[in-house]
């Protein structure tokens, strides 16, 4: 058997149960899922994975103007007289659904 060392990482509860039910409906161990993605790491000299930052960045109400703040709340207004509205419970069972959570 090889030698290992030991590799400690925190991470959120939620995400860690998250990946955990994942993996296991892989039958792939949380430490063996950690060894694919070292390795994958050093074969592809980086990130195995796109990292990029979000095309535009989400809307913080402290970062509007009146005129920006009200112009988005009456696209939502708009949204609901047009019906293009979901329940908080038809998006978890979609979130659900569609992974995991």
């Amino acid at each position: 058997m090889a030698r290992t060392s030991n590799v400690f990482a925190r991470v959120e509860p939620e995400i860690k149960e998250q990946a955990e039910q994942v993996l296991d409906k892989l039958g792939i161990p949380m430490s063996n899922a950690v060894g694919m993605f070292l390795r994958q790491v050093v074969l592809q000299r980086g990130i195995p994975f796109e990292m990029k930052l979000p095309k535009e960045a989400p809307l913080s109400y402290g970062s509007l103007t009146k005129e920006q703040f009200d112009e988005e709340i009456e696209k939502g207004l708009s949204d609901i007289r047009a019906g293009r509205v979901h329940s908080a419970n038809d998006v978890e069972a979609e979130m659900k659904r569609d992974y995991g959570v």
